[in-house]
């Protein structure tokens, strides 16, 4: 293992560290919320004894992907996890003129600022590599890779001076810490499996394996809280090639799509960053390239939500619940300190932002519907024009897509691509009825369906709502014979 690929990952770092602290810590940021007490939910491996008592947790994860590479290639692999550390907060106790001691507590404030019993995160960073890609698709050399990080305690003071001495008896306390912070770790130990084969597809494809298990031992845990000591928490993995690039899973190139879809990931899902150069396979839902917004001044621990919403909201907590925060990470602090000292134009900034995806200095087109019969000639019928109501009706309007015309009631088979919702991925193959034929403020035609084998299908078209994919995401079921769309094509 090597430490000299650092920078190799630069390009995938801030949104690595995204994936890494998702759900760490979760507004109103105080360890006392209920929210903040039912924790450490993405990319979780449990020591492997207790995953086979638990069908629902995992004790590995996996990643394939491809790339576009020589056998002179070498592929670089970093792992990325948090170790979960209990902080305890005793106060100090005693008799009169007896013992002292410490004992738990879940808060304790100490000359005006608050401490609170809470888990925290240790970053742990695990690489292997660079390694001749030739090496990796021979299978010649064993790559399996062992790592282990040993548990261990740490003890800070609390007050006046050090702890070290309680519990000696000294009838004399006058100097000793009014409490301690005692920090304690589990040992966590793993392994990581490479491996590589050529792939079906353009000369030099080659699939890329990735496999991460949780190797510690002993006895099942009790409760999965136990079993988190142990566990590898916010797992994720970074590969890079050098002397090649990584091919797309979510939009792969002409020729790769058999290759793309052979790929199997397990826990972690792989997509492209930075130049192709490098993936991410993180355990939610990402598209290829993400980034994290420019708008952004820092974490919030929370990609799911809107910036603005949340800061706006820690303005709203009353100083006391804002003290807690501050008490409970130092995360949570940074928010807090954050958000009560943003600035006007930090505010403008996440209030709204435009973003031009046309040619700004091309002749504005205004999207048009086109009135239903007229074939010859320029639409009449602009799409803010109330009397588009009449010009259009998606539950009679039809396509034509493969050569079959698609309508209400159509039999379809479901492709998602990449310009999808990420949740429309689960209903990649699933079959399909069509409800309506739909055009939107832009232009674009889109295709309303309900799954044929979910239940839930009912309750989605009680209350008048459907699922959404374009044209080329659709596979034809039914030939009819040809009519007119409401486009006049045939």
């Amino acid at each position: 293992m090597s430490l000299a690929v650092h920078d190799r990952f630069a390009p995938a770092q801030s949104i690595a560290d995204a994936v890494l602290y998702e759900g760490y810590v979760l507004y109103p940021y105080r360890a006392s919320s209920a929210k903040n007490q039912v924790r450490w939910q993405f990319g979780v491996l449990v020591p492997p004894a207790y995953a086979a008592d638990d069908p629902s947790e995992r004790a590995a994860a996996r990643t394939e992907c491809l790339a576009l590479a020589g056998l002179d290639a070498t592929v670089s692999v970093r792992v990325r996890f948090l170790q979960r550390q209990r902080r305890l907060v005793e106060v100090l106790a005693s008799e009169p003129g007896g013992s002292v001691w410490f004992e738990a507590t879940d808060r304790l404030e100490v000359d005006g600022q608050v401490h609170m019993a809470w888990d925290e995160a240790v970053d742990r960073v695990v690489d292997v590599g660079p390694l001749p890609l030739a090496s990796l698709v021979c299978g010649a050399d064993d790559h399996t890779h062992h790592f282990a990080f040993p548990g261990g305690a740490d003890t800070e003071a609390l007050g006046r001076a050090d702890a070290s001495d309680a519990g000696t008896g000294s009838e004399d306390d006058s100097g000793r810490a009014e409490g301690r912070l005692v920090r304690r770790r589990l040992a966590v130990e793993g392994r990581i499996r490479l491996g590589a084969e050529q792939a079906d597809g353009p000369d030099g494809l080659v699939r890329i394996a990735v496999t991460v298990d949780n190797t510690a031992g002993g006895d099942t845990a009790v409760d999965r809280d136990g079993a988190l000591g142990q566990a590898l928490l916010a797992l994720h993995v970074m590969v890079a090639v050098d002397g090649g690039r990584f091919v797309s899973l979510l939009d792969p190139p002409e020729g790769a799509e058999e290759a793309a879809a052979g790929c199997a990931s397990d826990g972690i899902y792989p997509v492209l960053v930075g130049d192709d150069d490098v993936v991410l396979a993180a355990p939610i839902i990402l598209y290829d390239h993400p980034a994290v917004a420019p708008e952004s001044p820092g974490d919030l621990y929370d990609a799911t939500e809107i910036d603005e919403i949340l800061a706006l909201r820690v303005l709203t907590m009353t100083d006391d619940e804002k003290r807690e925060a501050r008490g409970t990470d130092p995360r949570a602090a940074a928010i807090v300190d954050r958000c009560d000292g943003m600035e006007p134009e930090a505010w403008d900034r996440l209030h709204g932002t435009f973003r031009p995806v046309d040619d700004l200095t091309a002749p504005r087109v205004e999207p048009v519907f086109p009135a239903i019969g007229v074939t010859d000639g320029p639409p009449e019928v602009r799409w803010w024009d109330p009397e588009v109501d009449s010009a259009v009706d998606p539950f009679t309007d039809s396509l034509l897509i493969r050569g079959v015309v698609v309508t209400q009631g159509s039999h379809v088979i479901l492709h998602p691509s990449r310009r999808s919702d990420a949740q429309d991925i689960f209903y990649r193959g699933q079959r399909a009825t069509v409800s309506g034929v739909f055009r939107d403020v832009d232009g674009a035609d889109q295709v309303a369906v309900t799954i044929d084998d979910d239940p839930a299908m009912d309750d989605f078209l009680w209350q008048g709502r459907y699922l959404f994919f374009y044209p080329e995401e659709i596979e034809p079921l039914d030939v009819t014979e040809p009519v007119q769309d409401r486009d006049g094509a045939r």
